[in-house]
Protein backbone atom coordinates (compact mmCIF):
# COMPACT_ATOMS: atom_id res chain seq x y z
CA UNK A 1 0.00 0.00 0.00
CA UNK A 2 1.33 3.42 -0.99
CA UNK A 3 1.52 6.36 1.37
CA UNK A 4 0.59 9.70 -0.14
CA UNK A 5 2.06 12.66 1.69
CA UNK A 6 0.48 15.58 -0.21
CA UNK A 7 -2.18 16.56 2.31
CA UNK A 8 0.13 16.12 5.29
CA UNK A 9 2.65 18.39 3.57
CA UNK A 10 0.02 21.01 2.71
CA UNK A 11 -1.05 20.89 6.36
CA UNK A 12 2.45 22.11 7.22
CA UNK A 13 1.69 25.50 5.66
CA UNK A 14 0.75 26.61 9.17
CA UNK A 15 4.41 26.17 10.17
CA UNK A 16 5.86 28.60 7.62
CA UNK A 17 5.90 32.18 8.91
CA UNK A 18 5.69 35.18 6.60
CA UNK A 19 7.42 38.55 7.03
CA UNK A 20 10.43 36.84 8.62
CA UNK A 21 12.74 39.84 8.24
CA UNK A 22 10.38 42.18 10.07
CA UNK A 23 9.29 42.45 13.69
CA UNK A 24 5.60 41.51 13.82
CA UNK A 25 3.02 42.32 16.49
CA UNK A 26 1.06 39.30 15.20
CA UNK A 27 2.72 36.42 13.37
CA UNK A 28 1.21 35.32 10.07
CA UNK A 29 1.84 31.94 8.50
CA UNK A 30 1.26 30.92 4.90
CA UNK A 31 -1.89 28.95 5.77
CA UNK A 32 -3.48 32.07 7.26
CA UNK A 33 -2.25 34.17 4.36
CA UNK A 34 -3.57 31.68 1.80
CA UNK A 35 -6.99 31.75 3.45
CA UNK A 36 -6.98 35.56 3.23
CA UNK A 37 -5.91 35.50 -0.42
CA UNK A 38 -8.64 32.94 -1.21
CA UNK A 39 -11.34 35.07 0.40
CA UNK A 40 -10.16 38.16 -1.47
CA UNK A 41 -9.69 36.41 -4.85
CA UNK A 42 -13.19 34.95 -4.53
CA UNK A 43 -14.55 38.43 -3.76
CA UNK A 44 -12.67 40.00 -6.67
CA UNK A 45 -14.14 37.42 -9.06
CA UNK A 46 -17.66 37.99 -7.74
CA UNK A 47 -17.19 41.77 -7.95
CA UNK A 48 -16.03 41.38 -11.54
CA UNK A 49 -19.07 39.27 -12.38
CA UNK A 50 -21.70 41.38 -10.59
CA UNK A 51 -20.36 44.89 -11.07
CA UNK A 52 -18.49 44.68 -14.36
CA UNK A 53 -20.22 41.94 -16.37
CA UNK A 54 -17.28 39.55 -16.34
CA UNK A 55 -17.54 35.78 -16.34
CA UNK A 56 -15.00 34.62 -13.76
CA UNK A 57 -15.22 31.24 -12.06
CA UNK A 58 -15.10 32.58 -8.49
CA UNK A 59 -14.84 29.13 -6.91
CA UNK A 60 -11.84 28.24 -9.06
CA UNK A 61 -10.20 31.59 -8.21
CA UNK A 62 -10.59 30.72 -4.53
CA UNK A 63 -9.01 27.28 -4.99
CA UNK A 64 -6.07 28.62 -7.00
CA UNK A 65 -5.50 31.20 -4.26
CA UNK A 66 -5.78 28.60 -1.52
CA UNK A 67 -2.78 26.74 -2.92
CA UNK A 68 -0.83 29.70 -4.37
CA UNK A 69 1.95 29.46 -1.73
CA UNK A 70 1.74 25.72 -1.02
CA UNK A 71 5.19 25.10 -2.53
CA UNK A 72 6.63 27.07 0.38
CA UNK A 73 6.26 23.97 2.56
CA UNK A 74 9.30 22.79 0.58
CA UNK A 75 11.05 26.08 -0.26
CA UNK A 76 10.18 28.16 2.79
CA UNK A 77 9.00 31.75 2.43
CA UNK A 78 11.52 33.80 0.50
CA UNK A 79 11.48 37.42 1.75
CA UNK A 80 10.24 39.82 -0.94
CA UNK A 81 13.39 42.00 -0.97
CA UNK A 82 15.45 38.90 -1.73
CA UNK A 83 13.00 37.24 -4.12
CA UNK A 84 12.67 40.34 -6.32
CA UNK A 85 16.21 41.71 -5.88
CA UNK A 86 16.95 41.09 -9.55
CA UNK A 87 15.65 39.06 -12.50
CA UNK A 88 18.28 36.35 -12.06
CA UNK A 89 17.21 35.60 -8.47
CA UNK A 90 13.51 35.92 -9.34
CA UNK A 91 13.82 33.49 -12.28
CA UNK A 92 15.86 31.03 -10.21
CA UNK A 93 13.21 31.14 -7.49
CA UNK A 94 10.45 30.49 -10.07
CA UNK A 95 12.41 27.41 -11.18
CA UNK A 96 12.71 26.26 -7.55
CA UNK A 97 8.95 26.77 -7.05
CA UNK A 98 8.26 24.72 -10.18
CA UNK A 99 10.38 21.83 -8.89
CA UNK A 100 8.67 22.09 -5.49
CA UNK A 101 5.27 21.94 -7.22
CA UNK A 102 6.28 18.79 -9.07
CA UNK A 103 7.48 17.25 -5.80
CA UNK A 104 4.13 17.98 -4.18
CA UNK A 105 2.21 16.58 -7.15
CA UNK A 106 4.28 13.39 -6.92
CA UNK A 107 2.91 12.95 -3.38
CA UNK A 108 -0.64 12.48 -4.70
CA UNK A 109 -2.32 9.30 -5.92
CA UNK A 110 -2.17 9.12 -9.73
CA UNK A 111 -5.92 9.65 -9.98
CA UNK A 112 -5.70 13.08 -8.33
CA UNK A 113 -2.53 14.50 -9.89
CA UNK A 114 -4.21 16.11 -12.89
CA UNK A 115 -6.87 17.69 -10.66
CA UNK A 116 -4.16 19.47 -8.67
CA UNK A 117 -1.76 20.23 -11.53
CA UNK A 118 -3.34 23.64 -12.37
CA UNK A 119 -2.53 24.99 -8.90
CA UNK A 120 1.18 24.23 -9.40
CA UNK A 121 1.46 24.55 -13.18
CA UNK A 122 -0.74 27.48 -14.30
CA UNK A 123 -2.92 26.67 -17.29
CA UNK A 124 -3.54 29.17 -20.10
CA UNK A 125 -7.30 29.06 -19.45
CA UNK A 126 -6.76 30.30 -15.88
CA UNK A 127 -4.70 33.36 -16.84
CA UNK A 128 -7.40 35.88 -15.80
CA UNK A 129 -7.98 34.04 -12.52
CA UNK A 130 -4.25 34.04 -11.73
CA UNK A 131 -4.27 37.83 -12.26
CA UNK A 132 -6.98 38.03 -9.60
CA UNK A 133 -4.97 35.77 -7.28
CA UNK A 134 -1.89 37.94 -7.75
CA UNK A 135 -3.94 41.06 -6.99
CA UNK A 136 -5.50 39.36 -3.96
CA UNK A 137 -2.03 38.40 -2.75
CA UNK A 138 -0.97 42.06 -2.87
CA UNK A 139 -4.19 43.18 -1.15
CA UNK A 140 -3.62 40.61 1.59
CA UNK A 141 -0.07 41.94 2.08
CA UNK A 142 -1.46 45.47 2.30
CA UNK A 143 -4.00 44.34 4.91
CA UNK A 144 -1.16 42.84 6.98
CA UNK A 145 0.71 46.17 6.76
CA UNK A 146 -2.41 48.09 7.78
CA UNK A 147 -2.91 45.81 10.79
CA UNK A 148 0.70 46.18 11.91
CA UNK A 149 0.61 49.94 11.38
CA UNK A 150 -2.60 50.25 13.40
CA UNK A 151 -0.84 48.44 16.27
CA UNK A 152 1.87 51.10 16.22
CA UNK A 153 4.49 48.91 14.57
CA UNK A 154 6.66 51.37 12.63
CA UNK A 155 8.55 48.42 11.14
CA UNK A 156 5.79 48.28 8.51
CA UNK A 157 5.62 52.01 7.66
CA UNK A 158 7.52 51.77 4.37
CA UNK A 159 5.93 48.45 3.46
CA UNK A 160 2.48 50.00 4.00
CA UNK A 161 3.24 52.87 1.62
CA UNK A 162 4.76 50.50 -0.95
CA UNK A 163 1.78 48.12 -0.81
CA UNK A 164 -0.72 50.98 -1.11
CA UNK A 165 1.09 52.13 -4.27
CA UNK A 166 1.16 48.59 -5.67
CA UNK A 167 -2.60 48.27 -5.21
CA UNK A 168 -3.20 51.64 -6.88
CA UNK A 169 -1.14 50.52 -9.88
CA UNK A 170 -3.19 47.35 -10.55
CA UNK A 171 -5.32 48.03 -13.61
CA UNK A 172 -8.33 45.85 -12.81
CA UNK A 173 -11.86 47.15 -12.25
CA UNK A 174 -12.37 44.63 -9.45
CA UNK A 175 -9.30 45.85 -7.57
CA UNK A 176 -10.32 49.50 -7.92
CA UNK A 177 -13.76 48.60 -6.56
CA UNK A 178 -12.22 46.69 -3.64
CA UNK A 179 -9.81 49.55 -2.95
CA UNK A 180 -12.54 52.19 -2.98
CA UNK A 181 -15.41 50.35 -1.27
CA UNK A 182 -13.99 47.52 0.86
CA UNK A 183 -10.41 48.35 1.79
CA UNK A 184 -11.23 51.43 3.93
CA UNK A 185 -12.88 49.16 6.52
CA UNK A 186 -9.49 47.60 7.30
CA UNK A 187 -8.31 50.94 8.66
CA UNK A 188 -11.13 51.01 11.25
CA UNK A 189 -11.24 49.79 14.85
CA UNK A 190 -13.73 47.18 16.08
CA UNK A 191 -15.80 49.93 17.72
CA UNK A 192 -15.92 51.81 14.42
CA UNK A 193 -17.03 48.62 12.63
CA UNK A 194 -19.90 47.97 15.00
CA UNK A 195 -21.35 51.51 15.28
Amino acid sequence: MNNYNFFAMVNRMKLIDRWALMRNTTKENIAEHSHSVSVIAHALALIGNREFGKNYNADRAAVLALYHDATEVITGDMPTPVKYYNDQINNAYKDIESVAGERLLAMLPDGLKEDYRPVFDPQEGDKELWALVKAADKISALIKCIEENRMGNREFDLALKAQEEKIKSIDLDEVRYFREHLLPAYYLTLDEHTK
